[in-house]
């Protein structure tokens, strides 16, 4: 039992893998600062309504963007990473509350969408606004 008292500090430490930045291609760098080009980061918030028309795009294994509007865009740094992202699977959220939100925790799961299989699993984390200033 000692033995594992000794290794749960880095098993916790493990698992929080999250503090850590995303690591992104040149490519996917240049994507996300295209896409928040002009922007200015807010304080990030647990939930985002769920918007019709916006959009949810992979732009690695780790980082999602939420566009609500030209002026409004989310970065979601996920909590580990959903593996087939990064080529292109497709994004499947199930938001765990009334499901208009989208949530800090709520799982993500990447699908091949020929072979019918789940690529990657992981969860959302918190969502920083990027606002284009009034002018």
């Amino acid at each position: 039992m000692r033995a594992w008292m000794c290794l749960a500090p880095l098993m916790l430490a493990a698992c929080a893998g999250g503090d850590e930045p995303a690591r992104l291609t040149e490519k996917q760098a240049d994507r996300l600062e295209a896409a928040l080009d002009g922007k200015v980061a807010g304080d990030p918030v647990s939930c985002v309504s769920r918007y019709p028309g916006s959009s949810l795009t992979a732009i690695s294994e780790s980082v999602l963007l939420y566009r609500v509007s030209g002026r409004l865009v989310y970065r979601n740094d996920l909590n580990g990473s959903c593996t087939g992202l990064g080529r292109g699977d497709t994004l499947v959220i199930r938001p765990t509350g009334a499901g208009s939100q989208y949530c800090r925790g709520d799982i993500v799961r990447s699908a091949d969408l020929v072979t019918g299989s789940i690529t990657g699993g992981c969860a959302l984390g918190s969502f920083t606004p990027y606002r284009t200033p009034d002018r």
